[in-house]
């Protein structure tokens, strides 16, 4: 499948099936027991990945690649960041746009659309947390390097990592028709990754673990 194509089908999941579930996901809205464990997981994670920038972003021109419902941009804001949110679903958009909270430091903006549009410009800093986690190691190859020349500092994103479990439950999940499925996430080897690389460096920095959410933090530098 194409990086075109696999975008497409994470759109259409993202902003016509599981709006709603996001939505209050993302929120502090109870949710179920298993759903907790993705939200607990989702809020260490944020916090590694912030963890890897300066701790003032003053100034800092900051993309976040498939901000969803804005709670990462809205951090990056508070501590000064000029934050550009980019998402491929119009309604996590909107979402976002209504949940921006007052007294701001930096500014924020955000948008529907690709995170590798080139009119968004250069940035010090990009963030994308689990919107890369349904991509193919080539897609994922090329997207970094499309990107490189737009970054002057580091990149920070996240995958599946290839553990067992997960790789039990791809196996699984590709047997099912695929109707009403939510995207695959395909598992990544980081080593595997950097390997891959033709050009800048990869950094395995931490993984999280919370039940049924499982993501790697990787750092990528131009």
């Amino acid at each position: 499948m194409t990086y075109e194509a696999t975008r497409s089908r994470v759109e259409t999941y993202f902003d016509r099936t599981a709006t709603k579930t996001w939505e209050r996901l993302t929120s502090d809205a109870p949710v179920s027991g298993v759903r907790a464990t993705v939200r607990a997981g989702r809020n260490r994670m944020r916090n590694v990945l912030i963890g890897q920038l300066p701790t003032d972003l003053t100034g800092l021109r900051i993309l976040d690649a498939g901000c969803g419902t804005g709670a990462l941009a809205f951090e990056l804001a508070a501590r000064g960041a000029d934050v550009v949110g980019i998402d491929i679903s119009p309604q996590l958009i909107n979402i976002a746009n209504k949940r921006i909270p007052d007294g701001l430091s930096g500014s924020l903006r955000f948008d529907a659309g690709d995170m590798l549009d080139p009119t968004l410009g250069s940035f010090d800093h990009v963030v994308a947390m689990d919107s890369m986690i349904y991509y193919t190691q080539t897609d994922i190859c090329d997207i970094l390097t499309d990107i490189a020349p737009r970054i002057r500092g580091n990149m920070m994103f996240t995958v599946a990592p290839r553990t067992p479990l997960l790789m039990a439950m791809w196996r699984i999940g590709k047997v099912f028709p695929s109707g009403d499925r939510s995207p695959t996430m395909i598992p990544h080897a980081p080593e595997k990754l950097a390997k891959a690389l033709t050009t800048g460096a990869l950094r395995d920095v931490k993984r999280v673990n919370s039940g049924f959410y499982i993501s790697n933090a990787l750092e990528f530098r131009p």
